[in-house]
């Protein structure tokens, strides 16, 4: 099992910042993805962001590339979303998940989370 814990959402004006935190457990896995997905009200979720452990894949929806900066502080257990030009678009709950494979994060996107966090709401409005 791992333990996701998201936090950092909020109320931000169109063109500003946010990070978002996922803290999570240890995990002792050599095969995985972690990454963040977002869902806005009546629409599909999205795969935004996810970093495989192996070949170093991270890979960015188009809509948030070069806007949006994923990282991890693997000494902390703290995954990072930068995110910055914030549009009303981008406005969802944003969930933290880990893939119990790393395929699961590649080019084509973040696939699938085997286990996942609460979510933190980002609202984009004016």
């Amino acid at each position: 099992q791992v333990q996701l814990e998201e936090s950092g959402g909020g109320l931000v004006q169109p063109g500003g910042s946010l990070t978002l935190s996922c803290a999570h457990s240890d995990f002792a896995l050599d095969d995985y993805s972690i990454g963040w997905f977002r869902q806005a009200p009546g629409k599909e979720r999205e795969g935004v962001s996810c970093i495989a452990s192996n070949f170093g894949v991270t890979y960015y929806a188009e809509s948030v590339k070069g806007r949006f900066t994923i990282s991890r502080d693997n000494a902390k257990n703290i995954m990072y979303l930068e995110m910055h030009n914030l549009k009303p678009e981008d406005a969802a709950v944003y969930y933290c998940a880990v893939g119990l494979r790393a395929y699961y994060c590649s080019g084509y996107g973040f696939l699938e989370g085997d286990y996942w966090g609460r979510g933190t709401q980002v609202t984009v409005s004016s």
